[in-house]
């Protein structure tokens, strides 16, 4: 495993453990849920370990792993579909995923048609590139599949390099969400959660 990375990734680990705290605090990992990674360079990603708990994440929660190469076993189960947006997007430098009761409801409602729209809202300009609250959103969903791998390639093909949100949710499961830095995944995250929760109290008063 390569580790020569890790001397200068000190910020980043201190910043994916202040996220883990938050999304804690917040109850958007529960037990042991999500995971969260950084881009180290070009050849490695630094990723959480399996089965820990994201609100008391220590240095030693989080491993190099290759972009191209064997993943190594102790790590979060979902490792393929953070490499697949890292290998595909180079603009990609962090990925964050939690279980927000909101994403995870919503992803299941609409599951049927593949994709959740959103329109009209104001925190749309809290993504990167959305300058207007005007632009509609389309934020896909995918069947959860416990062959991660096989999910990665699916998830990999419809999203491609250009991907104008910078998220997905995976029906019954809760989402994905990406930014150049950590900075920019931790404010996708709180303003997917926000636009989530909006959408589910705009539906509760239809």
């Amino acid at each position: 495993m390569m580790t020569d990375a890790l001397p200068v990734a000190s910020g980043s680990i201190a910043e994916i453990v202040a996220f883990g705290r938050l999304a804690a605090a917040r109850g958007w990992v529960p037990a042991t849920a999500g995971n969260f990674s950084c881009r180290l360079d070009d050849r490695q990603a630094l990723i959480t370990r399996s089965g820990v708990d994201k609100g008391a994440l220590t240095s030693a929660d989080l491993v190099p792993v290759p972009l191209e190469g064997p993943v190594p076993r102790d790590v979060s189960a979902e490792t393929p579909l953070h490499l697949a947006r890292y290998r595909r997007d180079p603009a990609v430098g962090a990925i964050f995923h939690v279980h927000t009761v909101a994403s995870t409801v919503l992803s299941r409602t609409a599951a049927g048609d593949g994709v959740l729209h959103s329109a009209g809202f104001e925190i749309h300009k809290a993504f990167a590139g959305i300058a207007t609250h005007e632009r509609e959103l389309e934020i896909p969903i995918f069947a959860n599949d416990q062959d991660t791998g096989a999910l990665a390639v699916r998830i990999d093909r419809r999203i491609g390099p250009d991907a104008v949100v910078p998220g997905f949710l995976l029906a019954g499961h809760g989402l994905y969400a990406w930014g150049a830095s950590i900075a920019d995944a931790r404010r996708h995250v709180e303003a997917f959660e926000f636009l989530f929760s909006c959408l589910m109290e705009e539906r509760s008063h239809r």
